[in-house]
């Protein structure tokens, strides 16, 4: 009897550790590629990866179309210097030059140069007092023409700072949204195992990679750009602080009489 009972028993064992070995098995499978991540993230996480993918779009055509502009800027400001430095004369030069295409050194010139043609046009003023005035009409005109032209150039560049201050933040957020969602499914499903945690852990932590990936080159660009806008606007101050050095040492001379000595470039 006992043998009896121990044979009819051990089908039952056998198919209850069949069960649970073909559960283990059949364990869902979760796609971790990239694509994956991204279409089995929550509604809020994918809000955010979408975010930063839009974020970093952005960014990089702001990064590539301002290293461009920066280089061709350059590059026109050596060739306007060296006829500058040619020896022609400033009102030949400014006619030749008045029909090019825009750009932030030939606008500060054309601005110093349109001032100095109003002010001069019924001549040369003797007066100390008209002279003096307009040589501040020259000197705020072509303040003003770097301050605008500045501001064009500086566009794009709040974006870079704002992403790199707070992309890696947003990522985080995403994060954190992501494991609060993979504990809520270890609650769920009472169970612990890397199968039900690995995912949602995966997808969060995506989203910060996300943050990374746009927050570090927008950053770098902006400290790049930063740089580089700063020393465009030092030659355009230098280039303005020659000019009107020309005007004054022309109008200096021509109040003392030396006109030969004056630069003869200048109408």
């Amino acid at each position: 009897m006992p043998d009896a009972a121990l044979t009819a028993t051990t089908p039952v064992a056998s198919d209850t550790i069949s069960t649970v070995t073909s559960g283990a098995v059949a364990a869902p499978m979760h796609d971790l590629s990239v694509l994956g991540l991204f279409m089995n993230a929550d509604m809020i996480v994918k809000s955010v990866m979408i975010l930063l993918i839009f974020m970093s779009i952005w960014c990089w055509t702001i990064i590539i179309s301002k290293r461009i502009a920066l280089k061709k800027l350059n590059r026109r400001a050596d060739r306007f210097e060296d006829a500058f430095w040619s020896g022609e004369a400033l009102d030949k030069l400014f006619q030749r030059v008045k029909k090019s295409p825009a750009d932030p050194l030939l606008a500060t010139f054309t601005a110093g140069m349109e001032e100095w043609q109003a002010g001069v046009a019924a001549g040369i003023p003797k007066s100390e007092l008209l002279q003096a005035s307009l040589k501040q009409r020259v000197e705020r005109s072509m303040s003003l023409a770097i301050g605008r032209e500045m501001l064009l150039l500086e566009r794009g560049m709040t974006f870079l700072a704002t992403t790199g201050s707070t992309a890696t933040f947003i990522g985080l957020f995403g994060t954190v949204w992501g494991i609060m969602n993979s504990f809520t499914a270890i609650a769920a499903m009472n169970n612990t195992s890397l199968a039900v945690v690995a995912p949602g852990i995966a997808e969060a932590l995506f989203a910060t990679a996300m943050g990374l990936v746009a927050a570090i080159p927008a950053m770098v660009s902006y400290n790049v750009f930063s740089t580089s806008l700063a020393r465009y606007g030092d030659r355009l101050q230098a280039f303005s602080a020659e000019f009107f050095a020309i005007m004054v040492r022309h109008l200096d001379a021509v109040d003392s009489g030396e006109v030969a000595k004056a630069d003869k470039r200048v109408a």
